[in-house]
């Protein structure tokens, strides 16, 4: 496989990442729009919001079975504008079954998206033999802010959603389905010979603490774009405003994380990494649930976005060293705990700090995120790095 072979279908998965992250985050802003569009009841809203990641599971489930007749790019390739067009279906509808409709073609076609993409990222990087999965993720979060600044625009200026969504769509769409021709998606970009991982099935048990660390993150994330902004404004007293701050915050921390995450992968290894973020996320919870005022809070909230960050991406990778031969499927059955996270960490929050505290609540996802360290040599297990030692290349580098 040439250098020029894997520096294009490095680019090309990188904007996929970025399209999914704009896509994502284009809808999750628009909520109180969608909302007012199609006279969601407070009571309904929350039964659309939870069937996306309980669709998206399935979506990732099926996926499981279904590259075993495909590969992995040809998945992606089509799940991308499917996704989009949903997006756009979202924002033209006006009665409540279109609106059904739209969310779960948006969450089936979610699922299959998410599972190839990592799918790819992890084949990818093992072809290159080295962390380059942090840097996927980093467009992902790239994608975030970009659809986040272009739901604001939307929202200042008043516009339809079909309006903003529209443009996004037709720009997109084209470049994803264009960028697909570069997918590095042969069997030889995944496989790894020989070591003591080769051959063996996917057992269920073994993947279960790198589930157990991708629900942990996930319900920290969610923990933050749900109640960041109210805890800011109804516990520490902030202005309307200033509680839209701790989400950029932490948006913006986790694209700085990511982007420079990879080199500090192949120079301390994927434990130590994975160690530190657990840390570094712990004490963010510990600062935000003791501040005593809005901007020690958001300092917490920036420290998450830091920790968090490196947690999600090397769980995908870890799962695919795990099971060299079967990263496909491992990486299927991890991505369903990503939405387990998502549907309980929100709920969670919000049950506890109804009933006790939500500064109280704050403890909860810290623990959770400790435990992590608990599994942390789960990232490096045999056969966890390419060759011994931190990860090294078995390839040339090629950027």
């Amino acid at each position: 496989m040439t250098d020029v072979r894997l520096r294009h279908g490095r680019v090309s998965l990188a904007l996929s990442f970025f399209v999914q992250g704009v896509t994502f985050a284009l809808l999750v802003t628009r909520i109180p729009a969608i909302q007012d569009r199609y006279g969601v009841s407070d009571g309904l809203l929350p039964v659309f919001l939870a069937a996306v990641p309980v669709l998206a599971g399935v979506g990732s489930v099926l996926t499981e079975k279904l590259v075993a007749r495909v590969r992995p790019g040809a998945v992606l390739r089509w799940a991308q504008p499917v996704v989009l067009l949903a997006l756009l279906g979202v924002g033209a509808g006006d009665r409540t079954w279109q609106l059904g409709f739209a969310l779960g073609a948006f969450g089936l076609a979610v699922g299959a998206l998410d599972a190839s993409m990592n799918m790819l990222g992890v084949s990818l990087q093992r072809a290159y033999g080295h962390s380059i999965m942090l840097g996927f993720h980093a467009a992902f979060s790239l994608g975030g802010i970009v659809g986040a600044s272009l739901a604001w625009v939307g929202a200042h200026w008043d516009l339809a959603l079909v309006v903003s969504y529209l443009p996004v769509v037709v720009v997109l769409s084209p470049a994803a389905l264009l960028g697909s021709r570069w997918y590095v998606d042969d069997e030889k970009a995944g496989q790894e010979t020989g070591g003591p991982g080769a051959g063996r099935p996917v057992a269920f048990k073994l993947l279960l603490p790198l589930c157990l660390v991708m629900t942990f993150a996930y319900i920290g994330d969610s923990t933050v774009s749900n109640w960041s902004a109210k805890y800011l404004h109804d516990v520490l007293g902030s202005s309307e405003e200033l509680a839209t701050v701790p989400y950029n915050a932490y948006m913006v921390t986790t694209l700085l994380g990511r982007a420079v995450g990879d080199p500090g992968v192949r120079r301390f290894g994927p434990v130590a990494v994975v160690r530190c973020g657990s840390l570094l996320a712990a004490a963010g919870f510990a600062v935000v649930a003791l501040a005593a005022g809005a901007w020690v809070g958001i300092l917490g909230f920036t420290m998450l976005g830091l920790g968090l960050c490196v947690i999600v991406p090397q769980t995908f990778a870890a799962a695919g060293r795990l099971f060299p031969e079967g990263s496909d499927v491992a990486v299927a059955r991890l991505n369903i705990f990503n939405y387990v996270g998502f549907l309980v960490g929100s709920p969670l929050v919000g049950a506890l700090g109804d009933a006790w505290s939500y500064r109280g609540a704050m403890l909860v996802p810290m623990v959770m995120v400790l435990v992590t360290l608990v599994y942390a040599r789960s990232f490096g297990a045999e056969p966890g790095r390419y060759g011994g030692g931190h990860e090294r290349p078995r390839t040339v580098d090629v950027g």
